[in-house]
């Protein structure tokens, strides 16, 4: 199959959707399969189906699908829960194994759960660690033999810039660190090969590239030959070896299930695994390939018709990921602007409109449509209208 295939997915009439970074538009095989999940599986089976439809098995299931796409082996891979628990377990984990080191290394270019995350964790464990959050060029020299973990998201999520997986974690690995990734705007971008990298961990959420839908679970990876040892700090049920045997004291399960926690968002699971056969046949090198093209036209237009806009995403492609984000003062109404006419990006305070690029549904003809739309914005200055510039609860 080629790329794009827009009849894969619903987009709406009169829209240019430039905002799969943030949110993923709805997959039509998954509209099927919600359909069936709800009225033949949960309406007519019932509880019979954590067997008949094997619902119990779709965080593994699903995890491998996901796993094929970010290059890591068969059984290294497990979905629930968010992305915020995924960061946490994680990290437990990390420090656990550098139990004698208190530094955890993260940058300012990292989204701010992780942070969060992070910081609250260290807080509750009260044993001196510290948080050291450094510009993104500076990961590298801040490494030394205090650091226990370093936790990074490979594309920054306001400019695209990426960094270089496979050099951070060799550089980690030398300081003797345990290195965390974060994937939530890789997977489904752009070629990940995370067996190939050697990272202990990494986690990701499913409803941005991958099309899962509003709140789909996340993933979280761990090195197969570390899977069997490592202590999940929040053990719960269903990461237990035997859960229905309903013993008082917890027992991991061998390998990644250990990395399960609750009950399994069954619903939202069996949506992602239908909106995951939008990958078939293609490769992500194709699909790579194709987004830097858009990229790049887009760049190209932008920038001779709009000059009012700076270039906030790196300018070589192999150091952005699949989005470009400019600077522009009076960027959230424009936005708003660009979305009331069919166009629709996102902003990212203080000044930052990003614009995703992906080419399962996008082509060529809908990029210039959108630069369109965008200098038409810019040159009538339509952003002062009134209506724009009152900011909404989420932007």
């Amino acid at each position: 199959m080629t790329l794009p295939r827009k009849d894969l997915f619903h987009l709406p009439e009169g829209v240019i959707y430039l905002d799969g970074n943030s949110l993923g538009p709805l997959p039509r095989a998954a509209v099927t399969r919600t359909a069936a999940a709800l009225a033949d599986e949960w309406g007519e089976m019932l509880i019979r189906g954590w067997n008949d439809a094997d619902w119990i098995g779709l965080p593994a299931r699903v995890g491998d699908r996901i796993g094929a796409l970010v290059g890591a082996p068969a059984g290294s891979v497990v979905m629930g829960d968010t992305l915020s628990i995924k960061v946490y377990q994680a990290l437990a984990a990390a420090l656990e194994m550098r139990s004698d080191r208190r530094v955890v290394i993260s940058d300012s270019g990292n989204f701010p759960t992780d942070l969060y995350m992070a910081q609250g964790l260290l807080d509750t464990l009260g044993r001196g660690h510290e948080l050291r959050v450094v510009a993104p060029e500076d990961v590298a020299g801040a490494l030394d033999d205090t650091v226990a973990a370093v936790m990074l998201t490979e594309v920054d999520y306001r400019t695209g810039s990426r960094h270089d997986m496979g050099a951070i974690t060799r550089a980690a690995h030398d300081a003797g660190a345990v290195m965390i990734w974060d994937l939530a705007h890789s997977a489904g971008a752009l070629p990940v090969d995370l067996a190939g990298c050697g990272c202990e961990f990494a986690v990701g959420c499913t409803y941005k590239y991958l099309n899962g839908g509003p709140g789909a679970p996340a993933f979280i990876y761990v090195r197969p030959d570390l899977a069997g040892t490592v202590r999940p700090a929040l053990q719960g049920w269903m990461g237990h070896d035997a859960p229905f045997a309903f013993d008082l004291d917890y027992r991991p399960a061998p390998g990644i299930e250990r990395m399960r926690v609750g009950t399994p968002p069954v619903l939202q699971l069996s949506t992602l695994e239908a909106a995951l056969t939008a990958w078939d046949g293609v490769t992500m090198e194709e699909v790579r390939a194709a987004s830097v093209a858009l990229m790049e036209t887009f760049i190209e237009a932008v920038e001779r018709r709009c000059p009012g806009l700076e270039l906030a995403s790196p300018r070589d492609p192999s150091a952005r990921g699949s989005q470009v984000s400019f600077r522009f003062a009076e960027g959230y109404a424009a936005m708003r602007a660009l979305i009331d006419r069919g166009v629709i990006g996102d902003f990212r305070a203080p000044d930052i409109m990003r614009f995703g690029f992906t080419p399962l549904y996008l082509d060529e003809a809908d990029v210039l449509a959108a630069v369109d739309v965008i200098a038409e914005v810019l040159e009538t200055e339509a952003w002062r209208d009134s209506a724009y510039r009152t900011r909404a609860r989420v932007t």
